[in-house]
């Protein structure tokens, strides 16, 4: 998986949201020291690019025709910590978290990724995640 092409990216996506992928990567591995695993897509996806670190998902970013997604599951203690920031995020933030599903294992938050207006508020939800690790 690791030889997957700029081009092929940008024809699967779109360039904008090709871009918009390697802005907010570029916004993690500037916060993060994580390996990053490309992987196929399962059923529903194409491709899959995760941010692991000591066996933990930080977050991942999933890509299929002219689709771009960014996940990251929250447990228990997580969502409570989400619950304390709720007027620091942007509306339709909230109204993806607010009805995402919850399983056994976490809260489940899949955003559709269609502009760069996000990124900041990905940050701070990754900040529950994880603190960031580097200076």
């Amino acid at each position: 998986m690791e030889n997957i092409k700029k081009e092929e990216l940008e024809k699967l996506v779109g360039i904008e949201k090709f871009n918009i992928f390697y802005d907010i990567v570029d916004e993690i591995t500037k916060l993060y020291d994580t390996e990053q695993i490309w992987n196929n897509g399962g059923k529903n996806w194409t491709y899959e690019y995760k941010f692991r670190k000591g066996g933990k998902t930080l977050c991942a970013f999933y890509f299929k025709d002219n689709t771009l997604g960014f996940m990251v599951i929250f447990g228990k203690d997580e969502r409570n910590k989400v619950e304390e920031i709720r007027n620091e995020l942007s509306h339709s933030v909230l109204e993806i978290y607010d009805t995402a599903e919850t399983f056994h294992d976490g809260k489940w938050v899949m955003f559709n990724i269609t502009n760069n207006l996000i990124i900041e508020d990905l940050k701070k939800l990754l900040f529950i995640k994880r603190k960031p690790n580097r200076k």
